[in-house]
């Protein structure tokens, strides 16, 4: 959806057959090497609270044997629709919801993000997503190439998972304030994160195949899920419009070598624009780390009319550290003011979850 704006060459380079001067960068690119420690760190982050959670359900399920562990509630980032649910309560109330707040703040911190630095979350943070780079790339080792689709069913796909966030999003505006708080203070609301767990501990026959069905295309076809089905995404992509960083070309530094375009996981003509606005784009910054050229290529605010592309570009240049402080700040200090104002933890008891967690599997959907 959304496709990129190509502003016609003719218009902003030099004619054809004129050679066009440009200065080779010489500082070494340190964008992907960033990303990769922050998609690090938030994988191993990922995997102590699953961890956590784990044996915290665990010692529920087998009546106290076992280690006893507090509830992670940094487990909520799994529960998007329970995000979406009591985003939409605040608003509607102006007050923060007892039941999976974590999941609240989470959406919001995410959702923040790539209104600042385009879709960062799926290319910076998501495990999904990072789980989905790293497969295209294995299928572009063993295989040699990735497949791209026709321009014609790529726009389709694409629409996919904008159908799903709608549904989603129809279902849940339709909903009183009323009716989400009863929905989540249900035992099934309660226990959302325990019957998640449930799912991948007993997943059936035919999710299963779905699940190898959609890694095998994410090893062919670069990001399938995130591209074409996740709704999450969708919705991040929305709210990227507006994201006043954005990689922008320097023309007259450019040395229209079109690595930019050949680089880019999305598929954008990067190398044909002045500015990226498709929604597609993660600002993963691949498209800067092929750039040759000096200043040619940046994640930036729009330039100063100046002579000279460093004066054009001085202060409005976000460097991969720059992305990554502002993704630590608003991480750490969404968690941490939610913490501090006692905005994180589910309110409900040991003795609770005691009761509730052995006859999770007994708890049916309450419909909407």
């Amino acid at each position: 959806m959304n496709d990129p704006v190509v502003i016609p060459l003719q218009a902003v380079a030099p004619a054809v057959g004129v050679k066009k001067k440009h200065i080779k960068r010489t500082s070494k690119d340190i964008s992907q090497r960033t990303r990769l420690i922050v998609q690090s760190l938030f994988i191993v982050l990922n995997v102590w609270l699953c961890a956590q959670f784990y044996l915290f359900v665990r010692y529920f399920e087998s009546a106290g044997v076992g280690p006893h562990v507090s509830r992670p509630a940094g487990v909520d980032g799994w529960l998007p629709i329970a995000g979406l649910m009591n985003t939409r309560y605040f608003f509607s109330t102006g007050r923060i919801p007892t039941i999976h707040p974590a999941a609240m703040i989470l959406f919001l911190i995410f959702t923040v993000s790539s209104l600042l630095l385009k879709r960062a979350f799926c290319s910076w943070l998501c495990p999904v997503g990072t789980l989905s780079e790293y497969l295209w790339k294995a299928g572009q080792r063993l295989l040699g190439r990735n497949l791209t689709l026709p321009r014609w069913l790529d726009i389709g796909l694409r629409g996919i998972k904008y159908l799903l966030l709608a549904f989603f999003v129809f279902i849940i505006g339709g909903m009183s304030a009323a009716s989400l708080e009863d929905f989540m203070v249900q035992p099934y609301g309660i226990l959302a994160d325990v019957k998640m767990l449930h799912f991948f501990e007993h997943i059936g026959g035919a999710a299963l195949i779905t699940v190898i069905v959609l890694a095998a295309l994410s090893v062919v076809i670069k990001n399938f899920w995130c591209r074409y089905a996740c709704p999450y995404g969708a919705l991040m992509s929305l709210v990227s419009a507006v994201s006043p960083w954005r990689i922008r070309r320097d023309v007259e530094a450019c040395a229209a070598c079109g690595q930019c375009s050949k680089a880019c996981p999305q598929h954008l003509p990067v190398a044909d624009l002045i500015q990226v606005r498709s929604l597609e784009c993660t600002g993963c910054m691949t498209c800067v780390a092929s750039c040759a050229s000096e200043g040619a290529l940046q994640f930036s605010l729009p330039p100063r009319k100046a002579s000279t592309v460093a004066e054009r570009w001085r202060g409005r240049v976000l460097s991969p550290v720059g992305v990554a402080v502002i993704i630590a700040v608003l991480f750490f200090g969404g968690v941490g003011a939610a913490k501090l104002t006692h905005h994180w933890q589910t309110n409900i008891s040991d003795d609770d979850y005691r009761q509730l967690i052995p006859h999770v599997d007994d708890q049916t959907h309450p419909g909407f």
